[in-house]
Order: structure tokens, then sequence, then C-alpha cells
């Protein structure tokens, strides 16, 4: 019942909708019989009514012009036919009205909004209020704060409101629904959400990298207070950009969980191998999907193997090269305005372009466990269901053996599937030394130790 409730809603929106579109164009035209300004239109009355688009409207406090931007937006996805009467003919030219805007796909023959679109219902009667539609998509407005709302960039040479006006498909699903999809991972979004079930105690860091991560997790507790209270705005930039480094293995994206799962913050490991493009523009694109989805979200956005963006730039000896440098430009001036976290992570610091690393607020070695570390590692790995057999020396294991974090846990799957082969719960010496070697190898490391 609740659903028919809130679609009924959306349809009442249009239903005025359609009403504004005639009453502009008719004026526009001069039609007889039109008078008075379409805002003289009566609005659907909300003050007894309780759906998803209800409240947003009532709670982000929207204007009429505001209004008749989402609605609009929302037309081709709820009743199509209501932005037909845009496919009218100029007589004079035997064409379409220019300045109506809109677009027709292959894949959809109705009208498709733009900007344009919006303009003309706006200001075709009142040209004075470009202004007010144009702050509509201003980065923080709360319709472009929230992405309910997209105006599709277009080549540099195509006016910027000739974009398709569309509305974000999460949106849409939780008015008429109620409920908000998650975001999925796909080429609109390449980023992926990462958790973790461990904990603070799972971590075996040195005292240094902690004291220098804690320091990073207070700034995720306080950072608002020390930038709005304390007035700190007035003299740093907003948000905070960390590096960490070292080989792999080594506890990097667990520590970025960790920050999260501690501070109620949502982390998106972005996915690199959809952003990188070869072709000139793309990358920056796709790159921008991600920082404007995550602007107003209080994210922590993590960049593994950050190398192949972040790298440093070359001399400009070729078109290649210049687009790189042209792109690594673009990221520093984003990461720069990004008013959330973000923390890089590269196998070796000295990858990484100067100009990224002097503004970044704290660049964090993970080194190598020490012997003593490995042996808390080892002893963490195999405190459950799965054990050592009581003749492994777990210290002489941890001295003899070289292994980050991750590489251990990787032996403490293949003694566990080894084990639970034999029906048993306790992995032997043997199992124990092969996944060793298993590993060792993958580095082209080879042991004659046994133990």
């Amino acid at each position: 019942m609740e659903t028919n409730e809130y679609i009924m809603s959306l349809h009442q929106e249009i239903d005025w909708l359609q009403q504004v579109i005639d009453h502009v164009i008719g004026s526009y035209l001069q039609h007889e019989g039109v008078v008075g300004h379409w805002t003289e239109i009566p609005l659907p009355d909300l003050e007894k009514v309780e759906t998803p688009y209800v409240n947003c409207v009532k709670d982000w406090d929207l204007t009429v012009y505001e209004r008749l931007a989402m609605t609009l937006a929302l037309a081709p996805q709820i009743r199509p036919e209501v932005l037909d009467i845009f496919f009218g003919q100029n007589k004079i030219y035997n064409r379409g009205f220019t300045e109506f805007g809109g677009v027709v796909d292959k894949e959809h023959s109705g009208f498709l909004p733009t900007g344009q679109t919006l303009l003309f219902l706006v200001t075709a009667l009142q040209p004075e209020l470009r202004k007010e539609v144009m702050q509509f998509f201003d980065v923080d407005h709360v319709l472009m704060k929230e992405r309910v709302l997209t105006l599709e960039t277009t080549e540099p040479y195509i006016p910027k409101f000739n974009g398709v006006l569309s509305l974000n498909n999460r949106w849409l699903t939780y008015f008429i629904t109620g409920k908000k999809p998650k975001l999925e991972h796909s080429i609109t979004f390449p980023a992926k959400k990462i958790t973790t079930h461990l904990n603070w105690e799972d971590v075996v860091l040195n005292d240094a990298v902690m004291d220098q991560v804690l320091e990073l997790n207070t700034w995720l507790d306080h950072g608002d207070t020390l930038m709005n209270d304390w007035e700190l705005f007035k003299k740093i930039k907003p948000g905070y950009r960390a590096l960490f480094y070292g080989p792999p293995g080594t506890g990097k994206t667990l520590t970025v969980s960790l920050l999260g799962k501690a501070s109620g913050r949502e982390v998106y490991r972005v996915d690199l191998s959809m952003i990188v493009s070869k072709y000139i523009g793309e990358t920056e694109k796709n790159l921008s999907r991600i920082f404007d989805t995550a602007q107003y979200k209080d994210w922590i956005l993590f960049f593994d193997e950050a190398d192949a963006l972040f790298g440093k730039r070359t001399a400009a000896n070729s078109s290649n090269d210049r687009h790189a440098n042209q792109q690594t430009s673009y990221l520093l001036q984003r990461i720069e305005d990004f008013p959330g976290v973000i923390i890089l992570a590269s196998n070796l610091k000295a990858n990484m372009d100067d100009a990224f690393t002097r503004r970044f607020q704290a660049m964090i070695h993970f080194s190598m466990p020490t012997a003593e570390d490995r042996y808390t590692l080892w002893k963490n790995a195999f405190s459950g269901t799965c054990t050592l057999h009581p003749d492994i020396d777990v210290m002489k294991v941890a001295e003899g053996f070289e292994l980050a974090g991750g590489a251990i846990i990787n032996v403490l799957r293949f003694c566990a599937l080894a084990a639970i082969k034999r029906n048993d719960t306790v992995v032997t010496k043997q199992e124990l030394l092969t996944g060793i070697r298993r590993e060792l190898k993958k580095d082209n490391k080879t042991t004659s130790m046994v133990f």
C-alpha cells in the first residue's frame, strides 16, 4: 500500500509539471487564452503527505524552481509522454525549437530533457532568473551534494546546459520504494566498499607506525571540531591526505578498514583498472564520478596501488606525456580540494610524484614485521579452530622466515584446507613448511630450512 502512495505522490508532481509546460509554451508562443504566470499554478499540497519524495522536498526546503528541476528529471522515468509536447515544430524553420533543448537517444524514442529545457521553462518569460537555475548545479547545492540530479558533461564546444538532465537511479528507487540501494561497483561508480570483521588487536604494527595511525584516527574523530569550532579552516585546507607505503601484506588495507570501522565511516577502495584510460579526458571523467559522489559523504577514499595514477611525471616529449602530466595536475587539484579523507597505498614511496607527497599530512611506512612481530602474527593466525601441532616451535618459524602478515594469512588458508582434507584441525610441520614455501616462491625465494 505504501508503494502505491509513493508512486501517486510522484504522479501528482508530474501532473503539475504538465500544466507548467503547457502554460510556459502557450505563453511563449502567445497562444490565445493563456493568462497569468506558471508560478500561479497550484503546487500539489504536501502538508499531510508522508512519502520519501515529499519528505525530501520538505527536508531540503526546495523552492518552486528546484522542485520543477527535480520533477522534470523525474518525468522520463515515470511518464515520458508528458514531454512529447517539446517535439513541436517551429513552422518558420520547419524544425524543432532550439530553445526547448532536449535530446533523443537511439535507445529512447522519447524526449530527454537537458539543462536548456529547464532554463527554458524557468526563464522563457523571465530571463533574469537564469542565475537562479545555474545555482542548482553548484557543487554545494543540495541537489548536487546529495547526487540527486546529474547534468551530463558535453564536449568543450557544446554549451554546458545541453547536457542531459537526469535523476540519479538510487534516488528514483528510493522515491518509489522507500529504500535506497547500495552503491554498486560499476563503470559509473568505479569503487567498492571494503569492511573488516577484525579489530585493532588483530593488526600488528610497530609503535612508531601505530602512533601515526592514531594521529590520523584523531583527525577522523575531531577534524570537524578543529576546522569549524577552532576555525582552522582559515589557515589550512579541508580534508586529510595520507600515504601508506611498504611491501605487500604489511597491513595497509587492513589499517584503512579499521580506521573506517573505528570512526563509523564507510571506506571505498577505488578500482584503478576501471579508472585509468588511454583516451584523453576519460580518466579525469572517471575520477570525477568518484570525487563528485564522495564529496559530501564523509567517506574514506582509498587508492590502492596508487602508483598507476600518482606516479612520477615525465618530461613532456610526446602528446602522451603531456596528457599524462595534465592528468596528474587534474588529480592534484581534486585531491587538494577534496574535503574528506584520502589514503593512498604504494609499495614504494619513491614511485610517488613529489607534488603529491608534499601535500600529504602523513606518510606512514609499513615495514616488514620484525621477528617478534611475526611471532605475534603466527600466534594470532593459528589461535582459532585451526591450530599448529605442539611440536612446532613458533618462535623458530618467526625468526627463520621473513613473511608479512598477509602472507602468513595465506599460509593459514593453505594449512586449514590441508588439515580439513584429513578431517583434522591440527596442522602438521610438513603442511606448515609447504605453505611457507609456496608463499616464498611468489617472490622467487626458496628455503632449505626445516623446523
